[in-house]
């Protein structure tokens, strides 16, 4: 049995060609967007040349269960844009609450990034490194240029995780871990 639906009224709309600039400055525009809180992540890859990648992300993101995918960004203008555009695999490593240091350093220019650090030889050379709350082994499926940045999908050939572990989480320019309501 049908229902008597009110009809809706119609509208017009007239979709603009080009966005209209932005009414805020760059650093508005980035503390808003560090009020969303995100994981945090090290990518890592090894370059051609057998030199080991890694830099510190929270611009991680599930795309497809079927098939696996994963995204993630970098600005064009990074000293490994050319390793991870061009390399085969990468690791996508979510970090414990554990790991703040870690995230710290390998967000850091002009250090050595892996002194110490403990990691598994991964899928296509990547490292997975030891401790991290998940990890995902990825292949370097697609890339898309938007903006000032390089937009990475990975399909996901292998990932793993630490079930019960505590997240590295990101909010506001500090890092946190979480608190149960």
């Amino acid at each position: 049995m049908g229902q008597n639906r009110p009809s809706l009224p119609r509208f017009s709309v007239t979709v603009p060609a080009r966005a209209q600039p932005p009414s805020f400055t760059v650093d508005e525009f980035r503390a808003a967007l560090g009020m969303f809180a995100t994981g945090v992540t090290i990518v890592t890859a090894r370059a051609a040349n057998g030199r080991l990648v890694g830099l510190t992300a929270n611009s991680f993101n599930s795309v497809s269960l079927a098939p696996p995918l994963v995204l993630w960004s970098l600005a064009r203008s990074a000293a490994s844009m050319a390793a991870l555009s061009t390399g085969s695999h990468y690791a996508i490593n979510i970090l414990g609450a554990d790991q703040k240091s870690l995230a710290e350093r390998f967000a850091t220019k002009d250090v050595d990034r892996w002194a110490e650090v403990d990691f598994t030889e991964g899928l296509g050379g990547a490292p997975v490194l030891a401790g991290a709350a998940a990890s995902f082994e990825c292949f370097n499926r697609s890339r898309y240029d938007e903006g000032d940045h390089v937009i990475f999908v990975g399909e996901v050939e292998r990932c793993t995780h630490s079930p019960g572990a505590s997240p590295l989480l990101f909010h506001g320019g500090r890092f946190y871990t979480e608190h149960p309501l």
